[in-house]
Parts: structure tokens; sequence; C-alpha cells
């Protein structure tokens, strides 16, 4: 879920490990929001390779290849109490300071009023997503899905990799 804090735990434990470590939304992303045309290539790429973080579920385009070739998931399963205030804040400092992000895109003003803005729908698509998540890594035998509950429950999984 946007806000969870998804990119920043990747990021940590791919540092922790020495894994190469890849944000999804900056490989996915171009102008306009559009979904960058080779997004499913450059996955192929990675995910072929010995070892790898994404930050992400996975756009539709390349979420089975990303689940299928993965060992271990991490779930960040936050509450909205967690999430949301996390995912507001950042969203209202992007559209003030006007902050650049992926593809050259920005949050702006009018983009608030759009459903698609992260804060709406991530409350619109909480509940849903959590019980595709659940679903989803159930019945992914292949590998092992560690969910983690509350962001004091990541911390002290982290701090035991060694």
């Amino acid at each position: 879920m946007s806000g969870a804090g998804k990119t920043t735990a990747a990021r940590r434990v791919a540092d922790r490990l020495g894994l190469p470590f890849h944000e999804l939304d900056v490989l996915a992303l171009g102008p306009g929001w559009s979904v960058a045309p080779d997004l499913v290539d450059q996955v192929k790429r990675i995910t072929t390779g010995p070892s790898w973080v994404f930050d992400s579920w996975g756009y539709p385009a390349v979420r089975d290849l990303m689940w299928q070739s993965a060992d271990t998931i991490l779930w960040l399963d936050y509450p909205a109490r967690v999430v949301m205030p996390r995912l507001i804040g950042r969203s209202v400092a992007r559209t003030a300071k006007r902050t650049e992000l992926f593809g050259g895109n920005r949050e702006t003003v009018r983009e608030w009023l759009r459903p698609e803005h992260p804060v709406w729908s991530a409350a619109a698509s909480m509940r849903a997503r959590r019980a595709y998540l659940f679903d989803r890594t159930t019945g992914s035998v292949h590998c092992r899905t560690v969910r983690f509950t509350s962001p004091g429950e990541f911390e002290r999984w982290y701090e035991r990799l060694p």
C-alpha cells in the first residue's frame, strides 16, 4: 500500500543483504503517469538475475512475472491509522514543494481531485488490496511470505538480519 514504507524498507533490506534494489515506480512510470513501454522487458531482465529486491507488489503487466520469480515476499500490512497519515503527509509535501517524481511527474492540486490520486486510491482500495494479497501470498507455495502488521514488527525482524 502506498505510504506503508515499502521503498524505504526494501532499500534497507537490499543494503543490509548486499542485493540489487529496484524501485518499480522508477522503471514503470513515464511522462503523464504513463506506463513505460519497456517495463515488462526491464522486469524480465532483472528477475532472471540471481538476486534482486523490488519495492512493490507489481503493476498488473509484471505482477505474475515478479511473483513467480520471487523466493520471499515481505508484506507491510499496516493498518490505515499508520498508512494514511504517512501518505497524506507525503502527498501534501510533494504537492506544496512541487517535487519531481518518477518520469518527471509531479503531484498537483489538480491531481488531488482525481480518484487515482494515491491518497484516494489507498483509501478506496485498502481492504480489497489486503484481501488480494492475503489470497495471493497464501497461494504462493513456491515462496515464503513474511507479514508485518506494524512498523515495530518490521524493525525487530530487520535487526535480526545478518
